[in-house]
């Protein structure tokens, strides 16, 4: 049954108070479909429906809430029903969702856990947000590369259970040095007398504890992983990321992305839970510099004011020459910075794509300066509009060149690419095109004397 029937039903059920329907509903629906209905459409009821799962899916569904939901319920549980919660859930959610409680509630709930899960905890909990560590889980299979295959499956047998994943056994020595990994499909067809030293590859992708969050998933999508290894400062195996978290930070990178792109601060937590001044002062500085930024197109404008007094005509024109120009930047702004993310361009591209970009701008400018032309002809004469179509030749190839440069520039400055994205990229564009669009019309039309 899809999705919309089953919260259709489950709405209805909720609001006849029928439990035994309420039952059968989420005990029927996946449990990332009911953290989607306890999230957006149950907020009041969200705990209860919960509690009608058990234990061990109760905890699986938690790790699918937003986090302000999960502090929202961990708040209303006491110390003994989050502890019960806390041991069935994954290393690294729980870890995820300790960070979440106040420092009193931490220090009551490490004394209620046994002195592993305590350890493990602290130890997740330490990692810098951004990190592989911060990611990563320690529930993973690792066993001594000296055993044989046979000894080794009962071991995995044994430690299975409790792993995020199976199916990439880790070997390492006696002191837990990662030396290779080897699949649970090599290890089945495997003689069951050889070693695991004699199968595994020992040619592996790793990452650190302090590697960034985005770098780990670039590693597991290039390199098309089900989870890559995290090791410590020197070569011992600390924790796992899998494929679903790399996909959660990929998700999470490019939200973040896109909201540098139009110029917002990062945004903690949900757009939708985030309070009404959080919202403005995320926006409020980059609209503010911008505001003075778009000064310089005022100050152009000004002082041409002799031209637009003689031929007034050209005002019909400038808010579709500088546009164009604008848009055109981003465009190529939006190309650079997510080529830059995918790690399909690099800083040393830069001269070779100008090469290209100017060729591709010229082509864009020529073919909309002939469309603008003949409106150009019909609205203000042919001088018009020959003035219309040389300043949307070169604004279009300037703003092409402005929006692909601008994101080389600020990587070379250390700052974020995706700075320069539509809003950016836009106010210097609007600048540069009104100073062409009336040097221009001063020089071919003059002044009248």
């Amino acid at each position: 049954m899809s999705y919309a029937i089953l919260a259709a039903s489950l709405r209805s059920a909720i609001e006849r108070q029928d439990i035994d329907a309420i039952r059968q509903l989420v005990a029927e629906m996946q449990l990332a479909d009911l953290a989607e209905f306890v999230q957006h459409e149950q907020e009041g009821t969200t705990l209860s429906l919960l509690d009608y799962l058990p234990l061990d899916k109760r905890a699986n569904a938690f790790g699918y809430l937003e986090e302000e939901t999960q502090a929202q319920i961990a708040g209303e549980m006491n110390d003994t029903e989050l502890v019960e919660l806390l041991n069935h859930m994954s290393a690294d959610e729980r870890a995820d969702l300790f960070k979440l409680l106040d420092e009193p509630r931490q220090q009551g709930l490490l004394r209620r856990l046994a002195q592993a899960e305590r350890d493990d905890l602290r130890k997740l909990a330490s990692y810098e947000e951004g990190t592989a560590g911060a990611v990563m889980t320690s529930d993973y299979v690792a066993v001594p590369s000296s055993l044989d295959v046979a000894t080794a499956l009962d071991k995995v047998r044994h430690t299975g259970p409790n792993a995020e994943t199976i199916y990439q056994i880790y070997c390492v020595d006696d002191e837990g040095r990662l030396l290779g990994t080897l699949s649970l499909r090599e290890m089945i067809l495997a003689n069951p007398k050889d070693t695991l030293a004699s199968l595994m590859t020992e040619e592996l992708v790793v990452a650190k504890v302090d590697t960034p969050q985005e770098e780990v998933a670039k590693l597991i999508s290039r390199y098309d992983l089900l989870a890559l290894p995290v090791t410590n400062g020197g070569d011992r195996l600390v924790g796992i990321v899998t494929y679903d978290d790399a996909m959660d930070v990929a998700e999470e990178e490019a939200t973040e992305d896109m909201h540098k792109g139009v110029s917002v601060g990062k945004i903690e937590g949900s757009l939708r839970s985030a309070s009404l001044f959080d919202l403005y002062r995320k926006r409020i500085v980059w609209l503010v510099l911008l505001v003075f930024a778009n000064i310089f197109s005022g100050a152009g404008i000004a002082y041409f004011e002799e031209t637009i007094e003689a031929y007034i005509a050209l005002v019909f024109f400038l808010p579709l020459l500088v546009d164009s120009g604008g848009n055109a930047g981003s465009q190529a702004a939006t190309l650079m910075v997510r080529g830059m993310a995918t790690g399909d361009v690099r800083t040393r591209d830069w001269a070779k794509l100008l090469g290209r970009e100017i060729f591709v701008a010229i082509g864009l400018g020529l073919t909309m300066a002939l469309a603008v032309s003949v409106v150009g002809i019909f609205r203000a004469g042919t001088e018009i509009a020959m003035v219309v179509a040389m300043s949307m030749v070169l604004i279009v190839i300037m703003g092409s060149l402005i929006g692909m440069l601008l994101p080389f520039l600020l990587q070379r400055l250390r700052f974020d690419p995706a700075t320069a994205s539509a809003p950016l990229v836009t106010s210097v564009a609007d600048g540069v095109g009104v100073l062409i669009y009336f040097a221009i019309a001063t020089a071919v039309l003059g002044l009248p004397t």
